[in-house]
């Protein structure tokens, strides 16, 4: 499969408040978004969606907004992660990730394979109803793998992602979509993946933020970048947590445990050292993971106008060095770019995923 170079924005816009991620918004505040992330983009722009966002809402929500901003579909790139159908749903709330979608009408179940893939992608064209996704990948691979019972179960999924692959890569051939990637929190899977699929694309999601960064996972996006695949990283927020919310990697921070009080203080000390530089967090999360060796592009969510605004003019604000300095003798950031990309061992035994 040729390889496909990717010429991507310094900020993609994230679609899973559309599908109801963490509370439910109102339609005209949707609208509002997507309304003020096409006016200030200049050229294409490029959404990010899922169906497993909100069950599909996502989709839904981003091309009834462009329908009524008049958006000719060449106007914008959706990228549409898929692996996650839209189905009846049939419990007072829907069974995927509890407690994180508000307001669902429809459930999903993920479909990791040749056929699944397919479904996934015609039922997404369908909700996205006149527009069609461009770049498409497998969506959480890593939690697809963790479902399984045992190592010869886990080989067994691992071959259906291959065979996922199989049909994107097949849709890529029909002139369908123009690029294939993957997206996943556990950047190992992706790792193991882009050593045995042609990648174009690559999303990591909770892997390297200024919260959590490590010098393997600095190498490996240096690597990625070596072999021209495009790295987008995403929630660089942690769920928001870092900028206030109360979920982390979309889990509800305890008190009164260790490992949630360990998260509050790490986000204290934070706070208190953007206050002292009067840097906002949200600059400091998103500037540390945009200037990362590699990353091409970030992807950022919006609950409303004013934070589409924001993220426009995050990239561009003066952060002073001594403020990652002061980061850094504080323990909460490291040195990361030490290690040589030419010593990076892949590892190939997926029992070391998890």
């Amino acid at each position: 499969m040729e390889h496909s170079k990717l010429s991507l924005p310094q900020i993609i816009f994230g679609t899973s408040a559309l599908g109801n991620l963490f509370q439910a918004l109102k339609e005209d505040t949707k609208y509002s978004i997507v309304n003020e992330c096409i006016q200030r983009s200049k050229g294409s722009v490029v959404f990010d969606s899922a169906g497993k966002y909100g069950a599909g809402l996502a989709l839904e929500m981003l091309s009834q907004s462009l329908k009524r901003l008049n958006i000719p579909p060449k106007r914008v790139v959706i990228s549409n992660k898929l692996g996650w159908l839209r189905t009846e749903l049939k419990t007072e709330a829907p069974s995927f990730e509890p407690g994180v979608w508000k307001d669902l009408k429809h459930d999903a179940v993920q479909k990791i394979s040749y056929d699944g893939i397919m479904e996934c992608f015609e039922q997404g064209n369908e909700l996205l109803d006149g527009y069609s996704a461009q770049l498409v990948s497998v969506h959480d691979p890593d939690e697809y793998l963790k479902a399984a019972s045992d190592y010869k179960h886990l080989s067994e999924r691992y071959d259906d992602i291959l065979k996922a692959y199989d049909a994107l890569e097949h849709l890529k051939l029909q002139g369908k979509v123009k690029a294939i990637g993957v997206g996943a929190k556990n950047w190992k899977v992706i790792r193991r993946i882009a050593d045995d699929v042609p990648l174009d694309w690559v999303m990591l999601a909770n892997s390297y933020t200024i919260k959590e960064h490590s010098a393997e996972v600095a190498d490996f996006i240096k690597h990625l970048e070596s072999k021209d695949i495009a790295v987008i990283n995403a929630a660089v927020f942690h769920s928001g947590f870092l900028v206030g919310g109360d979920f982390y990697d979309y889990k509800l921070v305890e008190r009164g445990t260790s490992e949630g009080d360990a998260l509050l203080l790490w986000r204290q000390k934070f706070f208190t050292i953007c206050k002292r530089f009067h840097v906002p967090p949200a600059a400091a999360c998103v500037q540390f993971a945009l200037n990362a060796p590699g990353v091409k592009s970030v992807a950022l969510n919006a609950n409303n106008v004013i934070q589409v605004k924001e993220n426009f003019e995050i990239p561009k604000l003066k952060i002073p060095m001594e403020f990652w300095d002061v980061l850094r003798t504080e323990g909460l950031v490291n040195n990361v770019y030490e290690n040589n990309v030419e010593n990076v061992e892949l590892d190939k035994n997926i029992k070391k995923y998890f």
